[in-house]
């Protein structure tokens, strides 16, 4: 039995433009990260607004089993068996936790023959998202804390205002 690793490595990835094209989608409204991820511009929202027969499906907010199926699986789950009704459909991802990097939790691409594509990309960076989002949370910490340190002319109150590093 093949690993979840030699299940991905051994598949043949189609460019994301490709997809892109298929699903209609111009190439100004797609940010490319490599050759086989982007990010959707939001402007496809406007154009696609008037369209009667488009829906949009949010998977969020969910409390995970214990066998690690939460938002990711639900998203990715609903797609494949939209897609199997016969309907056109494509599932958008953000990027997943650094949990299953650090093996705290499940992979969050999945396992077996059921995986999202690139799977190391997903699991290790993605479009690089998150980093930006904590180097930009640590920067307001150290903004935060050299404000204290140098007098705290607002006043914030250090034993109620809490900031998680």
């Amino acid at each position: 039995m093949l690993s979840d690793i030699e299940i991905a490595q051994s598949t043949k990835l189609r460019p994301i433009s490709d997809v892109a094209r298929e699903l209609g989608l111009a190439e100004d409204e797609i940010e490319h990260y490599g050759k086989y991820k982007a990010k959707v511009s939001l402007e496809v929202f406007d154009r696609l607004k008037n369209r009667p027969k488009g829906k949009l499906i949010y998977t969020t907010a969910i409390t995970a089993t214990p066998a690690g199926e939460g938002k990711t699986c639900t998203a990715v789950g609903l797609t494949q068996a939209l897609g199997k009704l016969g309907k056109n459909t494509v599932v958008c991802i953000r990027e997943p936790s650094l949990g299953p990097t650090f093996g705290i939790k499940g992979g969050a691409a999945g396992g077996g023959y059921s995986q999202v594509l690139p799977m190391d990309d997903i699991n290790l960076h993605f479009t690089g998202d998150i980093h930006a989002v904590s180097t930009a949370h640590n920067l307001l910490a150290a903004m935060l804390d050299n404000h204290i340190h140098q007098g705290n002319e607002l006043n914030i109150n250090i034993h109620r205002v809490v900031w998680r590093r």
